[in-house]
């Protein structure tokens, strides 16, 4: 059933309920099958009013893959902000991550397959948010190096590495694989995340 008709308000608040209704169709139906047609029927709008918030159907996808990404940065920033040890939380958050990129996977497959396409893409959301990512993972380490914990020496490269090692168990596509082959992705995280602390140089 459509939605009725409403006057039309602040455009931000136009823009919002836009990306509702399409993130509710991506979900439901997944982002493929979901058209500008299909989102503008269901707002009680045409087409053509849609396009005057949002320039192409691919805007929409990378504003609802931004709200994806965001709920990550949202679990690893609380994650830094505690109190714990510069080692705790690289384990927490790394887990964090991992835990709610597979949760994607298994319970919203259509926006897991989002995400991974636009990591194929490469496209610049995805870039800034592993860029973000990195720079987290510096901070971190930082702390850990000011604190006596870690003796890595240049906490930029140790990020870098940190990434890299931990890339596996990030990426959507490397992911379902460990899934489609029932392998232990947790059981292989906690064993990376040792290895990276051993990396860092991490006292006893």
């Amino acid at each position: 059933m459509n939605r009725p008709v409403r006057t039309p308000t602040d455009p931000d608040e136009t823009r919002a309920r836009i990306l509702e209704v399409a993130e509710e169709h991506f979900r439901r139906i997944g982002y493929h099958k979901t058209s500008v047609a299909d989102i503008a029927s269901e707002l009680g709008m045409s087409p053509a009013n849609v396009y005057r918030f949002f320039p192409s159907r691919e805007a929409i996808n990378e504003s609802i893959c931004e709200r994806i990404v965001n709920e990550v940065a949202d679990i690893a920033s609380a994650i830094a902000r505690t109190n714990a040890s510069a080692s705790a939380k690289l384990e927490l958050l790394l887990i964090a991550i991992h835990r709610h990129n597979k949760t994607k996977l298994l319970k919203e497959r259509h926006m897991h397959d989002m995400i991974a396409a636009a990591l194929q893409k490469n496209r610049t959301i995805i870039k800034t948010h592993i860029e973000w990512m990195v720079t987290m993972f510096e901070a971190i380490v930082s702390e850990g190096i000011e604190a006596g914990e870690f003796r890595a020496e240049d906490p930029a490269e140790a990020a870098r590495a940190v990434k890299t090692a931990f890339m596996p168990f990030f990426h959507p596509i490397l992911i379902e694989h460990c899934v489609q082959h029932g392998e232990d992705s947790e059981a292989g995280l906690r064993e990376q995340i040792r290895f990276i602390l051993k990396a860092l140089g991490k006292s006893d």
